[in-house]
């Protein structure tokens, strides 16, 4: 089985990240599943962090392009899933419903996952800004009333990956993030952003105060597992009606394309 993972990073420019990404799909993945790291394209933003873009509703919805062709690429080389690998489930609709391929997307995942370990999920993350997306997000999938408080680290992305060589500043800014969300009624955490999750993984910690911390990567991994297994077997594509869900003429979108290649040259 291969897996085909999408990164809102240009992972060339992260490679603690990318290591630890690399040995914990290792650890997690099934006999016989491989799983290819894409990042977005070298010069996608003006620093090794899209924290300027991830900011705006237009200039993070430019990139959901590169997540779509991602998507039908991935299709194209027959793969078997594929992973939208960031917290803000970049062009998840746009990507389900151009390809019958699976693809599942680290928010949606995690906190539908997280619901079978407890009845209020608290997110603790490292990007202030994309709070009000996952809030919308989450009103969108149905899980308003599941997640409670969206908590903040006291850490930034370049915190993030210096701690992949010293992690205990890290580790104990999480614990203590954890720990406001659990006074607001969390019963389980997810972890946040990619490089957060992959690194409390990569330090093996499962719980704050008896209160169980998912696995976002892992599970997101894991689910891409079984999507994929249910189409090989029964052909299972997601819902085909509606403005979210239907399936676009392919002449359309390259029409389309090939119209935006040229307009305001």
């Amino acid at each position: 089985m291969r897996i085909w993972h999408q990164s809102f990073t240009v992972l060339d420019d992260v490679p603690h990240y990318t290591s630890a990404m690399q040995r914990h799909f290792a650890r997690v993945a099934s006999p016989g599943t491989a799983v290819d790291l894409h990042g977005m394209a070298p010069g996608t933003y003006p620093s090794d962090y899209p924290g300027v873009h991830i900011g705006y509703a237009y200039l993070a919805g430019l990139h959901k392009e590169q997540f779509v062709r991602a998507a039908q690429q991935a299709q194209d080389e027959g793969y078997d899933a594929m992973m939208i690998a960031t917290i803000p489930d970049t062009a998840f609709e746009e990507c389900r419903s151009v390809v019958d391929m699976p693809v599942v997307a680290f928010g949606n995942t995690s906190v539908a996952f997280a619901a079978t370990l407890g009845s209020r999920v608290g997110i603790v993350h490292f990007i202030g800004e994309l709070r009000d997306q996952i809030r919308r997000n989450m009103r969108s999938y149905g899980f308003a009333d599941l997640v409670g408080p969206i908590v903040q680290v006291d850490a930034r992305f370049h915190d993030i990956m210096a701690a992949y060589a010293e992690p205990d500043g890290l580790l104990d800014a999480f614990r203590a993030a954890a720990r406001t969300a659990i006074a607001d009624g969390a019963d389980v955490i997810v972890p946040g952003e990619g490089p957060l999750n992959v690194f409390l993984a990569d330090q093996g910690l499962v719980e704050v105060d008896g209160v169980p911390v998912i696995d976002s990567m892992g599970v997101l991994l894991q689910i891409a597992e079984v999507r994929a297994a249910s189409y090989r077997r029964t052909g299972l594509t997601p819902s085909r009606t509606g403005f979210f869900h239907a399936q676009p003429p392919a002449e359309a979108i390259e029409a389309t394309r090939a119209f935006y290649r040229t307009y305001g040259a």
